[in-house]
């Protein structure tokens, strides 16, 4: 059986892969469990700036809100927010910087 990867799920996702896949990325952790709106989404934006164009941020929240901010942000700032996951009694948002 063929082991499931990022690479993978995104060519049979899109039919194309991702130049950025190639590369070591780095990821980085933002709990902002706990925090209400709009803390989680200022809190992501100050962590992207100190991120390179391709790496990812995973934000975990549980403000209602968050479900509307953060894909606002991302489409304002040009960021990718790759998926969202109900996990951990709220969401995980995954950002990844625009280039």
């Amino acid at each position: 059986m063929a082991r499931v990867t990022r690479p993978l799920v995104t060519r049979l996702w899109t039919g194309r892969e991702l130049a950025h896949m190639s590369r070591p990325m780095n990821e980085i952790e933002i709990d902002a469990r706990g925090l209400l709106c709009p803390l989680p989404v200022l809190k992501l934006a100050k962590r992207m700036k100190s991120l390179a164009a391709g790496d990812q941020a995973r934000l975990l929240a549980d403000d209602p809100a968050a479900v509307v901010d953060v894909p606002h942000y991302c489409a304002e700032s040009g960021h990718e927010l790759i998926s969202v996951i109900e996990a951990q009694g709220g969401q995980v948002y995954l950002v990844r910087k625009a280039g």
